[in-house]
């Protein structure tokens, strides 16, 4: 290892916290490997109340350290942990009643929310024709865009039966990550990739690769498309008229 790359893994584990945290001056004067050290010396030199004091510092300070997440979820784990959830909600005998459809399909939603971020997903679709847009317009769309992503994929996911999920691989590139992984039955196997983004500590999906397939990428295409032919104004349109749809098709169900 050479030696900027061993300074880099030695600094690492003590990233710089908020300034003016309580986090942040127990972690500017305390190190975990120093705390016995420290406390060894106050017992020589300071008063029993001092010391009394003095230990508590580091009592609390440890504690705040050890809540203090160092190391951020892994982009692989942060995917599993999802896919667990929506596959559990799926496989749950007390869903399955057609009568819960809806109650299952908000509850399928909600998980996928946690995960994606709906506003990068915009941004890398509009490309281009983000950049215009005012902020009131920018949350409109998101809105909009989410509402209308997240429909289209419960209503993917619901057709899951049994298949097996494998996580294959990852690879990370500063704040961004891909994770490969597959998703197997007897007759097929199909790979399903996630590209995440990591914003404070936690990985987001901003896309989806279904068998080789970017969901950004074919959404920006038709998006261009209708901009292009007709307005930006027209998409947001569609957009809303197809959530409506879907809306109704799924209380009618």
């Amino acid at each position: 290892m050479s030696p900027a790359a061993q300074e880099e893994a030695r600094r690492l584990p003590w990233r710089e916290p908020l300034e003016g945290s309580w986090d942040g001056w127990c972690r500017s004067h305390f190190r975990r490997g120093r705390l016995l050290v420290i406390l060894e010396g106050l017992t020589g030199s300071m008063h029993r109340v001092a010391f009394h004091a003095a230990a508590w510092i580091v009592l609390l300070c440890t504690a705040a350290l050890a809540a203090s997440p160092e190391v951020p979820e892994s982009p692989t784990e942060a995917v599993r942990a999802t896919v667990s959830q929506v596959m559990r909600i799926l496989e749950d005998p007390a869903l399955k009643d057609p009568a819960k459809l809806m109650p299952r399909r908000r509850m399928l939603e909600e998980v996928v929310a946690t995960r994606f971020d709906y506003a990068e997903m915009s941004k890398r679709a509009l490309a281009a024709y983000w950049v215009p847009l005012t902020a009131a317009e920018r949350a409109e769309f998101v809105e909009v865009f989410k509402k209308f992503l997240s429909d289209r994929y419960a209503e993917k996911i619901e057709g899951y039966s049994g298949e097996e999920v494998v996580y294959l691989s990852e690879r990370i590139e500063g704040s961004y990550a891909e994770v490969r992984s597959e998703l197997r039955s007897e007759k097929t196997t199909i790979p399903l990739d996630y590209r995440l983004l990591l914003k404070e500590g936690r990985w987001y999906a901003y896309d989806l690769i279904a068998d080789g397939v970017s969901l950004v990428k074919n959404y920006r295409s038709q998006f261009n498309t209708i901009i292009r032919d007709s307005s930006y104004q027209e998409l947001v349109k569609k957009l809303r008229e197809r959530a409506l749809a879907d809306e109704t098709k799924k209380k009618q169900s």
